[in-house]
């Protein structure tokens, strides 16, 4: 679990993280933030959401939390008992959100140069053919009687992000934060996909069978390329 996530481009936590990691009731740490609202507020909105409850799950009810930014854990965080386990994960969050603005700083940066935003806009258009193959696939597939075709958009992209990295972190758009080889190489994956796809369709394969034959190539791709790290950055390269 990483204790800092991105939420509308911003670095924050949850009470929920901070609850788990301090070994605390979450009731008690949402009630902490709600008691002083106003003081957190003096640092910027403080986000509320309601997690529901799976369909088909048994029990369990809405559950509310708190999205914290840095500055709005760093005080709500002086507010609780300075216990051990506390002080221990103070230390850790304020190493993750140090890394998390690094790591937003890299990026930025590397959104910057020119040879970047080529590969991008080059990306896009591939992965735009990609999609427009995924459509008619999807609609072959709910011919022959799949019922959940529409989840091959996800399932692709996930099966691509997966089988060519290893994400550390999650981010509203992956692609945005890749290196310009990254780019390169998941754009290659968009041609083998589509290019499968179709290959399937043309010889009347089962929809199961074309999605089978696709994630082999991809598969079979990624076992001559090195699996990279997402987001990779300089420090990382450097060992520090």
């Amino acid at each position: 679990m990483n204790l800092v996530e991105l939420k509308e481009k911003e670095p924050v936590t949850t009470t929920l993280i901070i609850a788990e990691k301090t070994d605390t009731d979450h009731n008690s740490v949402f009630k902490l933030v709600k008691n002083y609202t106003q003081d957190l507020s003096e640092f910027g909105v403080v986000g509320f959401e309601i997690h529901k409850p799976k369909k088909g799950s048994k029990g369990g009810r809405p559950l509310e939390f708190a999205y914290l930014n840095e500055d709005q854990t760093t005080l709500i965080m002086t507010y609780m008992r300075n216990s051990e386990i506390v002080r221990e994960f103070k230390k850790k969050l304020v190493k993750e959100f140090r890394k998390m603005k690094n790591t937003l700083s890299e990026i930025s940066s590397r959104q910057q140069n020119e040879e970047w935003k080529q590969l991008r806009e080059s990306g896009k258009e591939t992965r735009r053919q990609e999609t427009n193959i995924i459509k008619i696939f999807v609609e072959y597939a709910e011919k022959q009687g799949s019922q959940n075709a529409g989840k091959y958009y996800a399932n692709i992209t996930t099966l691509e992000n997966k089988t060519l990295f290893f994400i550390q972190e999650k981010f509203p758009n992956l692609r945005n934060i890749l290196t310009g080889q990254q780019l390169q190489i998941i754009s290659s994956a968009d041609q083998i996909v589509e290019k499968a796809l179709k290959e399937g369709m043309e010889q009347s394969l089962h929809y199961k069978e074309i999605y089978k034959l696709a994630k082999e190539r991809l598969e079979l791709f990624a076992s001559i390329i090195p699996k990279t790290i997402v987001p990779m950055l300089q420090i990382e390269k450097k060992g520090e």
